[in-house]
């Protein structure tokens, strides 16, 4: 692949995926952020895509342009369809087309279920789940428009969804946010079975416990993180790019022939510790 660059979880082949047009949305902080300098350093051009935080987009950017390439901050809310499609519009207007749709903007509103409200389980269901679907249509239109490029990808697109361990791990309290990715990880299903012959690729990245803002109660202090440990057979909580590194191999042409896929980036977090030693 000729040169490396120096990521923090290790060498990524700088031209991995030169030439392609991603897009990544809640990029502008933790498992997004990671992502898309991660697809950037790849030789990737990239659109960081934020509904808040425009300042903390930028700086994204100007991290991912320093790998030279191009990378630009759109600001869109994915659970609103006009939204996306401007979005989707506009990238192909200023970039040319879209290769890599990573969707991964998403939220919690969490609640015991007798105390959660209809407007918290709406909220998660409409970015988690429906922004997905969203985007995920968009980018496929725009995949079959142009069709495969070879000497691009071997794919007409790629379209990573982002779920988690709780698309198939219960996690009481968090009924909403649970539904939505075991909703993502069908959808993802749905979706590859749908465009495979179109040689679009659909597969999702599932983390496990990651170090990220959004969860920061979870591994900030020592008690908390040893609590966290004894659900991950590893022995370590997963830095965002963990997660990024797992994107941009499913991004290339070295995962060809992977489709409709959830590739689990948990440390074992999905093999039930707690039966370890004999339940």
């Amino acid at each position: 692949m000729g040169s490396t660059v120096e990521g923090p979880q290790g060498v990524i082949p700088a031209r991995l995926l030169h030439g392609q047009k991603a897009l990544v949305t809640g990029a502008n902080s933790g498992i997004g952020k990671a992502t898309a300098i991660g697809l950037g350093r790849a030789g990737a051009d990239v659109v960081v895509n934020y509904v808040a935080g425009r300042e903390a987009a930028e700086e994204v950017v100007e991290e991912i342009a320093s790998f030279g390439v191009r990378a630009a901050a759109y600001e869109a809310d994915v659970s609103q369809e006009d939204q996306v499609t401007a979005m989707m519009d506009r990238m192909v207007k200023e970039f040319g087309t879209v290769d890599i749709l990573v969707a991964n903007a998403g939220l919690q509103r969490d609640a015991r279920l007798t105390e959660m409200t209809l407007a918290q389980w709406q909220k998660v269901i409409d970015v988690n789940l429906t922004g997905q679907f969203l985007c995920a249509r968009e980018a496929a239109k725009e995949f079959r428009r142009r069709g495969v490029v070879p000497e691009v990808s071997r794919a007409a697109g790629k379209i990573i969804c982002m779920s988690s361990v709780h698309q198939i791990i219960p996690w009481s309290g968090h009924v909403n946010y649970a539904s939505s990715k075991g909703g993502v990880q069908m959808m993802m299903q749905t979706l590859a079975q749908e465009l495979a012959p179109e040689k679009i690729r659909v597969n999702a990245v599932a983390p496990g416990a990651i170090k990220t803002p959004i969860n920061r109660a979870a591994w900030e202090t020592a008690e908390a993180r040893q609590d966290l440990l004894r659900l991950i057979p590893y022995d370590r909580i997963g830095d965002p790019e963990d997660i990024a590194n797992a994107v941009v191999a499913l991004s290339s042409d070295l995962m060809d022939y992977v489709v409709g896929t959830t590739l689990y980036v948990d440390g074992g977090m999905t093999l039930f510790p707690g039966f370890a030693t004999g339940g």
